[in-house]
């Protein structure tokens, strides 16, 4: 996975572009804490476009939603600091119709990528229903008012704006999570890749607690970078969003984050989407 003929120190990291990542990295991003030796080159991309990037070697480290690393367990291993998990974080699915529900073919389901944890979790919460078909996150809401779809499983800042976009809610997947497994959701983290030496995976995941502990001290500073890269502009909004994303599994996964991988790789082997004999998620143990 990481890639050939690059200098030893020289980290490509990619992360997406929805403010927890930008508020965690914010930090990183400006070089306001310790490199620790290492020098990061970082793309900011859409989660869909970091998973297939991940797929195809182009990261030693990224953000990637939790499916696709339940499908690169046995490349990449998760960090400890810097996922989105939680409880009240699960993606919305939306109509474009009032007191309409998914349950036909006929029907289109607009996805935020193959590879997202979104797309896993209507799979999982909606088998045989909608047809489903992929598009950037931010072209859901935008399809949905204009009529060209029938659903939309709405991610990021949209949690808090589709009702003042004229659209009707069917169903919080995150709350069918819950109500299943009595768990935390675990959406996305960090991945790195296992060709990296103990230590220099060590070091990343060092910069990236510094850089969260950073703007968990400073979040005013971090809103700079939240709003360069942000679809929704309006600040109430972006920390709202920073609430509800960033907190303590954000700085350490621990126990609970860990058992809630657990719980999603054992529902995503349920229905096949992962391959028997796949290797388990991982999370880094700096002691293993």
């Amino acid at each position: 996975m990481s890639p050939r003929n690059q200098p030893a120190n020289r980290i490509q990291l990619g992360i997406s572009t929805c403010p927890n990542d930008t508020f965690a990295f914010h930090a990183l991003l400006n070089r306001q804490v310790d490199w620790r030796g290492l020098d990061f080159q970082v793309e900011l991309l859409d989660i869909q476009e970091l998973n297939l990037r991940l797929f195809d070697g182009r990261f030693d480290v990224a953000k990637t939603s939790f499916h696709a690393a339940l499908l690169l367990a046995d490349k990449t291993i998760v960090l400890p600091s810097g996922s989105a998990l939680g409880y009240g974080v699960g993606p919305l699915v939306l109509a474009s119709q009032p007191d309409s529900i998914p349950e036909t073919d006929k029907q289109r389901v607009l996805c935020p990528g193959k590879h997202t944890t979104a797309t896993l979790l209507f799979k999982l919460f909606h088998p045989n229903s909608a047809t489903i078909q992929h598009c950037v996150f931010s072209e859901i809401m935008p399809s949905l008012q204009s009529g060209s779809a029938d659903f939309g499983v709405c991610i990021h800042e949209g949690r808090f704006t589709w009702k003042e976009q004229g659209l009707h809610l069917v169903g919080d997947l995150g709350v069918q999570w819950e109500k299943s497994t009595q768990t935390p959701l675990p959406l996305g983290g960090i991945v790195a890749s296992r060709n990296l030496s103990h230590e220099t995976i060590q070091r990343v995941q060092n910069v990236i607690h510094d850089s969260l502990q950073y703007s968990l001290e400073n979040p005013e500073q971090a809103l700079t970078s939240m709003r360069t890269y942000a679809q929704e502009f309006d600040d109430d909004v972006l920390m709202k969003h920073v609430d509800l994303y960033v907190n303590d599994w954000t700085v350490d996964l621990g126990r609970v984050g860990r058992d809630a991988l657990e719980k999603l790789s054992e529902m995503a082997h349920s229905i096949g989407l992962i391959a028997s004999g796949m290797p388990k998620i991982q999370v880094w143990n700096e002691q293993a």
